[in-house]
């Protein structure tokens, strides 16, 4: 069993979305919340499976729609899943990882989610990402085609 010296305050469905586009670059937006870099993701709603909870998540984080391809990987060790909210508030989240497919929309940011967002090279990625995301994107990298369970 994991040991935190970090309380846990909840947990929570969570769902990332891994999107490349047609030159293999990754989407990466800057969170409002905590200024740093990650991968499309958010919480799942009461009510929503988790397929519906990752395309909304894009919709609303980027004003994309996408069609999820596979499930990269289902995370669940709170020693790289414990997220801790500027209010200090820390959320230990079960996060499913998708990869998936732009079918339409326009690349825009909403300003209440994140203050950039754009395309990068995944051999130039921004310093400031959030903890759990390079492994995320490395387990989409890998191209398995079963998921990964960690």
């Amino acid at each position: 069993m994991y040991r935190t010296t970090h309380r846990i305050d909840d947990i929570r469905p969570g769902v990332a979305v891994v999107i490349f586009d047609e030159k293999k670059r990754v989407l990466l937006q800057k969170r409002a919340d905590v200024g740093l870099w990650g991968i499309p993701s958010g919480h799942v709603e009461p009510g929503e499976s988790v397929a519906e909870a990752a395309i909304r998540e894009v919709k609303e984080e980027a004003n994309l729609t996408v069609q999820l391809r596979k499930i990269v990987g289902i995370y669940s060790d709170p020693a790289s899943q414990l997220f801790i909210y500027p209010s200090g508030k820390a959320i230990h989240f079960i996060t499913t990882c998708f990869l998936a497919e732009i079918i339409g929309g326009e690349l825009k940011y909403n300003h209440s989610e994140s203050l950039d967002i754009q395309f990068f090279h995944v051999n130039e990625l921004p310093r400031e990402l959030l903890t759990m995301h390079p492994r995320w994107l490395e387990d989409a990298l890998a191209d398995n085609e079963a998921a990964f369970i960690r």
